[in-house]
């Protein structure tokens, strides 16, 4: 293994920039060059204290910051490791094709798949209730709506938490009220119901977590979440589902084509 020298390399003693700030520096340096590889897990406290000669606070302050810049993640008992990088990528414009609902599977599963890795849905709610003001803006005023309310795991981890609100005189008494609502999820189930899916608009931002959205996806310090609100529309221009979503922003990578005329 490489010392930690030619791997750190030495602080500046003519730099006005705080120590802790220059060894941050020095390891995020090193992960991006990829001497410190995903789930890696970096120098112990004790081996910066000597390499540098700063004291333990000094080095903790610094490893602090890797963890609220989200590049780092700290165990307990164990150390302080590389953040694992996005490993989904959702490509947008093929996501929600016809033909994944014909083959059966939902977005999340062929994205899961492409990926390698195992998804899983739970903490599963579906329940009518009376829509927010802007649910109910974007789905043409409907008095109810049916939500169903589910978090999303690649491999065991939360990545992704989603409701979806539909019209209660359209999904009532239907597939789509039941927890499971069969092969290629609500989608196909719309579209079985006459409802062919003509588009989707969809509106994103990032931001930090709520508190409620850092325990539901076990957000480390500092990761930031993606907040997408998509609405389907029908082949008559009929809003039949709006779903909102908060994702884990080191979960994904989200992908466009976009034409060129």
């Amino acid at each position: 293994m490489p010392s930690l020298t030619s791997v750190l390399g030495a602080l500046d003693p003519t730099s006005d920039r705080a120590v802790f700030r220059q060894i941050a520096d020095r390891l995020r340096e090193a992960i991006d060059k990829g001497r410190f590889k995903e789930g890696d897990k970096l120098p112990s406290e004790t081996e910066l204290v000597e390499h540098f000669g700063v004291s333990r606070m000094t080095v903790r302050n610094a490893l602090a910051l890797l963890q609220q810049e989200g590049l780092a993640v700290s165990e307990h008992g164990k150390g302080v490791f590389v953040r694992p990088r996005p490993p989904v990528r959702r490509l947008a414009s093929d996501r929600f094709a016809r033909r994944h609902r014909d083959q059966g599977k939902s977005a999340f599963t062929v994205e899961a798949e492409a990926a390698g890795s195992r998804p899983e849905v739970d903490s599963l709610e579906v329940k009518e209730e009376r829509p927010t003001q802007d649910i109910a803006a974007r789905l043409g005023s409907p008095r109810k709506v049916l939500a169903r309310r589910r978090r999303y795991l690649l491999d065991g981890r939360p990545v992704e938490f989603a409701t979806s609100y539909l019209p209660l005189d359209l999904a009532r008494d239907t597939p789509i009220a039941q927890p499971n609502p069969g092969p290629g999820g609500i989608y196909a189930r719309l579209e079985e119901m006459g409802h062919r899916l003509d588009h989707f608009d969809e509106e994103i931002r990032a931001r930090m977590p709520s508190p409620a959205e850092v325990r539901t996806l076990h957000l480390a310090s500092g990761v930031p979440v993606i907040h997408l609100i998509r609405t389907a529309f029908d082949a008559e221009g009929r809003a039949v589902e709006v779903c909102d979503t908060v994702m884990a922003a080191d979960a994904y990578v989200l992908s466009y084509q976009l034409p060129a005329t």
